[in-house]
């Protein structure tokens, strides 16, 4: 795996649903991986058997919600759901951003 991540370089993976992903990069144990939402898009509340995800807005808005608290997050704002907690998130505004840490990394990503 190469060692750098040029986002330019990198295309992006259509997921459905108005979602694309870009993996960052990984290691068994840490993923990182962004997700470009458009406006209205819903990354369904869903948990995790064995990873902890960290969501970090990088540009637009969400409205998130962790363990039935919901919260508007801006550039800068972060959500965390450690796994078994249920969590999701709706884009507030066209091509917001999250930048996703998974741990352990996300092997069904990378199929």
């Amino acid at each position: 795996m190469n060692p750098f991540f040029n986002i330019q370089e990198t295309e992006w993976e259509e997921l459905g649903g108005g979602i694309k992903r870009k993996i960052v990069g990984y290691t068994d144990e840490l993923m990182l991986v962004h997700l470009c939402f458009d406006k209205g898009a819903i990354g369904a509340p869903h948990s995790h058997e064995i990873h902890d995800q960290i969501g970090y807005v990088v540009s637009g808005s969400f409205e998130a919600e962790v363990d039935g608290k919901k919260q508007v997050l801006k550039a800068g704002d972060a959500y965390i759901a450690p796994k078994h907690q249920v969590h999701g998130a709706v884009a507030l505004e066209q091509d917001s951003i999250l930048l996703d840490a998974f741990s352990p990394a996300r092997e069904d990503f990378l199929k």
